[in-house]
């Protein structure tokens, strides 16, 4: 069934009161069940397991992986599976709108703990109690909902601005429930098969899953005399440089460096490989060029120079060079001044994102303002709730930041009006365009905070991340929102959803970020050593921190070669991004993916840049619309890569698990 909409002309000419009315009369379905007792506690699980993936993910690659896409076929395909066998009723497509409002509120979550906050532990060496980084996550998040609603009344109601990605997964919902089953049904299948294989291949190669089953369930270390558990080396060249340690065979080297300091290795890491075909080849090659030019040609040179070393660690002993001692000592300066060079720039690009949020702000428009009464007013989300919720929330997010990280209060409350000046420009960016210029525009109050406080890195790093994370969240509900407009639901109901996936997220996301990388040591004590290993980059969070500490030490005691390499980092970045622009997108590289493959392990820009590759290729190859390859690897490619990513980092959580649980 076609979506109902307004004509450009009707855009423009129409007050919002009569663009209310028409939404009412012809889209509004206000007898279908939405936010139900069942959508509500299946978004509250499906959101919960989901933010699990997208903080394993982006601990992994610094990227926010999308879970909405995945919620909406999970649930379509289990209320349809019960349906058919009798023990439920179907849901409705407003229930399943619902169910994915929680899951992607649940998702964006995440997005804080592997950035900023483990910036801050990073920088401070302090471990945040757990209960004062759920309240923190947990405030923030709720100032971004309600900062959201009232400009989904410009943005969505009155503008009627595209919101792409949102407007796709109402699409997607419209046409599993209006179009043909079978083509969601097929999607659900994909997803499923693709997540059961990569779940079996990240158990084959994970300890504590074999563990399990061979100590606990077979027993094999009583009647086979097993004494470890035998499992797949995940960096499958161990095999190699094994049978060479026994027959003392060639060990391959670049510049006499040991390429397995380099990072160097073979791993199949089948989430890497999802997550590459979705982030598409362009952006994959420019990561692998970017660890390329680090790890295969400066870092020898560097290691050789001098300029990277083998330093002492806190406890007198020598820490091996390896990939992160490399990007620590010296690739990380370039690699930031890559990131946030390219952002900056990309977004002085495009002009049209300011203009828009000026007017935003002015309520300058073309078409005539609001009149009447509002006929939305029994199921909008009451105005006076944000307009006291909001200060009210700001105020105790500033306390929060002071109290529990010992940013001054009086920075923590100049950060607030900034909320509302970012959270304006990545609304109309994610309306537009669908990407939100957290990074870039993070930058600014962190240098902005950091010239006032240079003595304290939590003063720019925690009003960046409050700021950042709110303008962020807002934003990407918005997105949210706009299938439910598109849908006929009720916005009321959706700003509950939204809270019942900031708790799902909160309560799922902390726990494991706990157990993931900060474990106890054998005395019961934390360390934010154990946050950045060969397994977790935590490539986000080292581009905070870099930036924290170039505001804190300045370059001064940088070697001169990082300095060099920094500003020719900043020229090419220029260079890149103004080749983008001229070429209207079509120039294949991006500054920001090349720096962040130099603070990706090489072995996981291998992998993305390899199911990039994949995916690209079956899509050229079957081009046919309606044929089989075209309908499982051009239409079904997302939930392909969706089962790959949730497969994988399920079981790679649940291995996390077992090593703690299981002796």
């Amino acid at each position: 069934m076609a979506l109902q909409q307004l004509t450009d002309e009707q855009v423009r000419t129409w007050s919002r009161a009569q663009k209310d009315q028409w939404w009412l009369d012809n889209v509004y379905r206000g007898d279908m069940p939405q936010l139900t007792l069942r959508s509500a506690l299946t978004g509250f699980l499906l959101g919960g397991i989901l933010s699990a993936t997208a903080l394993y993910i982006g601990a992994k690659t610094g990227i926010g992986i999308g879970v909405g896409l995945t919620s909406v076929i999970l649930a379509f395909a289990i209320y349809r599976l019960l349906a058919g066998a009798g023990l439920a009723a179907d849901f409705t497509i407003l229930e399943n709108n619902c169910t994915q409002s929680i899951a992607t509120a649940a998702g964006y979550l995440a997005m804080p703990l592997i950035s900023s906050l483990a910036a801050y532990m990073l920088v401070t060496g302090i471990v945040i109690p757990w209960w004062q980084m759920m309240v923190w996550l947990v405030v923030i998040s709720l100032i971004g909902v309600l900062v959201a609603f009232p400009m989904k009344r410009r943005f969505i109601n009155d503008d009627q601005l595209p919101f792409p990605e949102g407007r796709a997964s109402g699409v997607v919902l419209d046409s599993l429930y209006t179009g043909s089953a079978a083509a969601g049904m097929l999607k659900a299948r994909l997803l499923g098969w693709t997540a059961v294989g990569a779940a079996v291949w990240q158990a084959l190669v994970s300890d504590g899953w074999m563990k399990l089953l061979q100590f606990k369930l077979l027993r094999l270390h009583q009647w086979a005399g097993l004494k470890e558990p035998w499992y797949i080396h995940e960096r499958l060249d161990t095999y190699y440089y094994q049978a060479v340690a026994k027959a003392g065979g060639w060990i391959p080297s670049i510049g006499g460096v040991d390429v397995r300091q380099l990072g160097l290795r073979l791993t199949l890491d089948v989430a890497m490989l999802g997550v590459g075909g979705l982030m598409g080849l362009a952006v994959a090659t420019s990561c692998a060029l970017g660890a390329f030019l680090n790890f295969v040609v400066l870092a020898p040179l560097m290691i050789n120079a001098g300029d990277i070393v083998q330093r002492i660690g806190p406890n007198g002993a020598p820490v091996p060079i390896s990939r992160i001692e490399i990007v620590n000592q010296w690739a990380l300066w370039w690699a930031v001044t890559m990131m946030v060079v390219g952002a900056l720039v990309s977004l002085a690009a495009k002009p049209e994102l300011f203009r828009s949020a000026f007017r935003s702000v002015t309520g300058r428009r073309a078409a005539p303002a609001a009149t009447g009464p509002d006929v939305l007013a029994h199921i909008e989300l009451p105005l006076m709730v944000s307009w006291v919720g909001v200060p009210v929330l700001c105020l105790l997010g500033a306390w929060v930041t002071h109290a529990f990280f010992g940013v001054p209060l009086g920075l923590a409350l100049a950060s607030l009006p900034l909320i509302l000046v970012l959270t304006v420009i990545c609304a109309n960016a994610m309306a537009l365009t669908s990407w939100t210029p957290t990074g870039a525009l993070s930058k600014i109050t962190q240098f902005t905070m950091g010239a006032i406080d240079r003595g304290n890195p939590a003063s720019n790093l925690l009003p960046a991340g409050m700021t950042a994370e709110i303008a962020a969240n807002a934003s990407n509900l918005l997105s949210d929102i706009k299938p439910g407009y598109m849908l006929g639901g009720k916005p009321r109901q959706q700003a509950v959803g939204h809270v019942i996936g900031i708790l799902a997220g909160a309560l799922t996301c902390v726990p494991l970020y706990f157990l993931l990388f900060l474990p106890p040591d054998a005395q019961g004590l934390r360390s934010t050593t154990t946050i950045v290993t060969d397994q977790f980059a935590f490539p986000a969070a080292l581009q905070w921190k870099g930036v924290a500490d170039i505001i804190a030490k300045g370059v001064q005691g940088l070697p001169a070669s990082a300095l060099v390499a920094m500003a020719v980092a900043a020229f090419a970045a220029l260079a890149i991004e103004l080749a983008r622009i001229a070429t209207k997108g079509r120039f294949p590289l991006s500054s920001v993916s090349i720096g962040l493959g130099v603070v990706l392990p090489p072995e996981s820009t291998f992998a993305m840049w390899v199911g990039a590759l994949f995916f690209s290729f079956m899509a050229w190859r079957h081009k046919a619309p309606g044929s089989r390859g075209h309908t499982v690897w051009v239409e079904g490619f997302e939930a392909i890569c969706a089962g790959l990513i949730s497969g994988a980092a399920l079981t790679g959580i649940g291995n996390a698990i077992l090593n703690v649980l299981v002796d």
